[in-house]
């Protein structure tokens, strides 16, 4: 497999991402140490171990996870190309959290140990991973939310409509529809529901006429009617950082 050059990236051609100079992009590609290619199903990171890599997600679709020992399961995030993977482990020397790949990914592999010469050298970049972690965070509160308060339809328009404009922001589809490879175990482990439940309430959601799902895909027709459905009126979604 033949690796693209940072400045070659496609991602850096999207409109969601942020730029960076050129002496920043030069430092990303000498901490970057090569490409990986995974298909789906496996595990970029596993829960409980020690890991001395982080990674940006160049292309796919994953989610970071924890379990029980008896094997239920919550889904924390789902990760789309761009998101940057690891830092989490720099806490405590092990992942406290598994992440599994949902589709044939590619990704962007950094060694651990050279991470803070980015904080001494690039503050522009150490600020850019800061918001990154602070996203992460809002993503995760706004998951609470709708596990700790909103009924199972209002937690589903929740999340699709989060992914839907996520997935757009990162050139994943367009009016048409965009790339959506969860299941309904995927949607009930991310929101605490039963699997019949999820089920029931995607159907009757669907039955509104407010989106279409299949195949992989998901369109939205009435994306307001959604977000007023949810009580999730997301702000606008900047340029997100690249590392």
């Amino acid at each position: 497999m033949t690796d693209t050059s940072c400045s070659d990236c496609p991602l850096r051609a999207q409109g969601g991402f942020t730029q960076v100079s050129a002496e920043e992009l030069a430092f990303i590609e000498r901490f970057r140490r090569r490409e990986n290619k995974l298909e789906a199903g496996a595990a970029i990171l596993r829960e409980g171990e020690s890991s001395e890599l982080l990674f940006t997600l160049r292309a796919g679709w994953a989610f970071r996870y924890r379990s029980l020992p008896d094997g239920r399961r919550q889904i924390l995030s789902f990760l789309l190309p761009g998101d940057f993977i690891g830092l989490q482990a720099e806490l405590s020397g092990q992942v406290p959290h598994g992440v599994e790949t949902l589709t044939p990914v590619r990704l962007c592999v950094f060694p651990r140990n050279e991470l803070w010469d980015l904080y001494r050298g690039f503050p522009g970049l150490a600020y850019d991973l800061t918001w990154l972690s602070a996203h992460e965070e809002l993503i995760v509160d706004e998951n609470l939310l709708s596990v700790g308060r909103r009924s199972a339809m209002e937690r589903i328009a929740m999340l699709l409509v989060h992914l839907y404009k996520r997935a757009r922001s990162v050139g994943e589809g367009d009016e048409g529809g965009v790339n959506f490879p969860l299941n309904q175990q995927h949607i009930a482990d991310a929101l605490g529901l039963s699997l019949v439940h999820t089920n029931k309430s995607l159907r009757r959601l669907q039955a509104y006429g407010l989106h279409e799902m299949s195949a992989n895909r998901l369109r939205i027709l009435r994306v307001e009617a959604l977000q007023r459905l949810a009580e999730y009126y997301a702000l606008p979604l900047r340029g997100r950082p690249l590392i």
